[in-house]
């Protein structure tokens, strides 16, 4: 199966289950079992789904013959090359390919310009007016060729002008830009391009990245810093015929290898292998010389040879043009393709699935509670009820002292349950205290102040690196504080449980290991970027704290952002439970008093309640049968077990 029919079938297994998630939610919502927080949980999970993007970089230095790979890969049944491909620098920005619904086919591009201000590219994605668009018509592949071309597009500009950019500059041209002979620089003319354009792969989530070379790279911080640290895969790109050069080395060390303890999703690619098909040597010989380039990279990389993949991408796109079995077999790209999906799609499904098996299997869990306590409830009325039968009027009065008594009973456990809800909503202003936007928001402002006022690289380099200490130690602050919530609620869940009989499950764990690992990524690109003694000599005091602000404080901020939205769910969902069966417990109680004093009034509608109550549990396992028929069809589309407990709906069905 190709890259292409393994990508559609990914899709249709996360359209499968997307479908079987919704069919939960509108169950829960028809029969009134779910609650607003379940009801908000199954659409943030919807709404991730519908958003799941799967994110594939290509890094090279420049002729190594990304856009080329590219074109073979993912674009060959167009028939010709989609992005430009020919000698010398091609891609001379970071170039995204993706498409959503709603989209005009064109190309967005970033002017170089929009450097000199302190905006991120991810602020410059929410002001469509900062940015060049260029619309293309998809069935005129002339006009697609000459729009995309533009990613290529270069300028002039002092060498003053390139330094206010951002962009290295240096004489040898071995550390950056080398001036011409009238002292003027050459640099890219835009600073990111977009390219919205309907292939259906991008329609079902692809994103590719398209990168420019060593120098280029090094000028955008940000690629380094959020788009290739989080793309799925990165595809590293070196030439057969040279191997690993030096600034094929600085490109791996610096941008893709840089800081990673395992090496998931990275793997490399030996481009243009055809050059050592010359006519004069046998395939023995040149099977021999490619593997001994294989073993040389895996060495000089430190990586596993099984993960360096010698290809040709230009023989490999002409063999699929002309349908040319023979030589797309000799190109090898299929070793390629297989590595590539094998990489990618299981892991990035296997996110889904335990985000999904999680979540609806956590909220199902809830769902069989509750209908397993209504049951419960149910019975025991069905008894009261049956008990009634031939008896008079005191010991109908003794059932309902005993209700009430019940009632109070529990109506005083409700005064520790809103004592407790008043400690958890102290707990999680405490929490926010560390870990909130707002103080995020002053720390980020404290830096910004001590590096303006700061005159020596030193109290730089400490305004920095007291940052991230202080990243870090709220950080650790938070997870001090959700482990007290969880404890809490761990004790009350099993108060509830005891006194009452209410059916609780342990409270959901949570971890901010996830956000000080990203902190701490950061922290070593900002020492190996901007703490460094090359940096603090060449650039001035105002470009670096720019340079900074506008890549890893922003950075910082995602990161912040993500764990403010996760604690945030997480405190939702973690307090549901218990609410719900409070409810639930405080409604069944209401319903048992009703029916004894119903029959104390007028005891000639106890079999009419009673018929009430046995129409109510066929209801009852109706609905379990219906939400056990929904659990087996989520797990046939997530392929594996939900997180419930089936037991209880065999407890209803007895």
């Amino acid at each position: 199966m190709v890259l292409t029919d393994q990508f559609s079938a990914y899709t249709q297994w996360r359209t499968d289950v997307a479908g079987a998630v919704l069919g939960l939610r509108n169950w829960l919502s028809h029969n009134d079992i779910g609650d607003a927080q379940s009801d908000l949980r199954l659409q943030h999970l919807l709404e991730r789904m519908r958003e799941d993007k799967l994110v594939v970089a290509f890094v090279a230095e420049f002729s190594r013959g990304k856009s080329e790979l590219i074109n073979a890969v993912f674009f060959s049944q167009y028939g010709s090359r989609i992005l430009p491909s020919s000698a010398g620098r091609t891609t001379m920005c970071p170039t995204e390919l993706q498409w959503e619904a709603g989209q005009t086919p064109g190309v967005r591009l970033l002017p170089i310009d929009t450097r000199r201000n302190n905006e991120s590219v991810a602020d410059l994605r929410r002001k469509p007016a900062e940015w060049v668009f260029e619309p293309v018509d998809v069935d005129d592949a002339k006009s697609l060729q000459t729009a995309l071309a533009r990613v290529s597009e270069t300028r002039l500009v002092s060498r003053a002008d390139a330094d206010a950019m951002g962009f290295p500059v240096d004489d040898t041209g071995l550390d950056g830009a080398k001036p011409d002979a009238n002292g003027m620089v050459e640099v890219a003319a835009w600073r990111h391009a977009v390219i919205q354009f309907p292939h259906p792969l991008l329609e079902q989530g692809l994103v590719i990245v398209d990168t420019p070379g060593l120098n280029a790279i090094g000028s955008e911080p940000e690629l380094t810093l959020s788009l290739l640290p989080n793309a799925h895969a990165v595809l590293f790109i070196l030439a057969a015929d040279t191997g690993v050069t030096q600034s094929d080395l600085a490109v791996w060390e610096k941008h893709v290898n840089i800081g990673r303890g395992q090496r998931s999703g990275r793997v490399v690619v030996l481009n243009k292998i055809d050059g050592l098909w010359d006519g004069l040597r046998s395939e023995a010989e040149i099977e021999s010389e490619i593997d001994r380039q294989v073993a040389t990279v895996a060495q000089t990389l430190s990586v596993e040879p099984k993960l360096v993949f010698p290809v040709s991408a230009q023989k490999a796109l002409l063999a699929k043009v002309n349908n040319d079995v023979p030589l797309l077999e000799r190109s090898r790209i299929a070793e390629l393709e297989q590595a590539l999906s094998s990489e990618l799609l299981p892991t990035r499904q296997n996110i889904i699935r335990d985000n999904a098996t999680s979540e609806a299997g956590d909220i199902l869990r809830r769902a069989t509670e509750l209908l397993v306590a209504r049951h419960k409830n149910l019975r025991e009325q069905l008894k009261e009820m049956s008990d009634l039968r031939g008896k008079n009027q005191s010991v109908i009065e003794y059932m309902m002292r005993k209700v009430r008594a019940e009632k109070d009973e529990f109506e005083q456990g409700l005064a520790k349950y809103h004592a407790t809800r008043s400690v958890f909503t102290g707990l999680q202003n405490r929490l926010f205290a560390h870990l909130g936007m707002d103080t995020l928001r002053s720390e980020t402002r404290r830096t910004r102040e001590a590096m303006v006022v700061s005159n020596f690289s030193r109290g730089l380099r400490e305004a920095m690196r007291e940052y991230f200490g202080n990243l870090r130690s709220n950080l650790k602050r938070s997870g001090n504080e959700i482990t007290e919530i969880t404890e809490m609620l761990d004790a009350m869940y099993k108060k509830f449980s005891v006194e009452h009989g209410l059916k609780l499950a342990a409270p959901a764990s949570f971890s901010t290991w996830r956000y000080e690992r990203d902190i701490a990524r950061l922290e070593r690109a900002f020492e190996d970027q901007l703490n460094t003694l090359g940096a603090m000599i060449t650039q001035w005091k105002g470009t670096v704290t720019q340079r900074f602000f506008e890549t890893i404080a922003v950075e910082a901020r995602k990161t912040f952002e993500t764990a403010n939205r996760d604690v945030e769910h997480w405190l939702r969902a973690v307090m549901a439970p218990l609410e719900t069966q409070v409810r639930e417990y405080q409604l069944q109680l209401k319903r048992r008093l009703e029916s004894v004093k119903r029959v104390h009034e007028a005891t000639g509608t106890l079999e009419e309640r009673l018929g009430e109550l046995q129409q109510a549990e066929t209801a009852l396992l109706r609905q379990l049968d219906e939400l056990g028929s929904i659990r087996r069809s989520l797990e046939a589309s997530l392929g594996q077990p939900l997180n419930t407990n089936p037991q209880d709906e065999q407890s209803l069905a007895a």
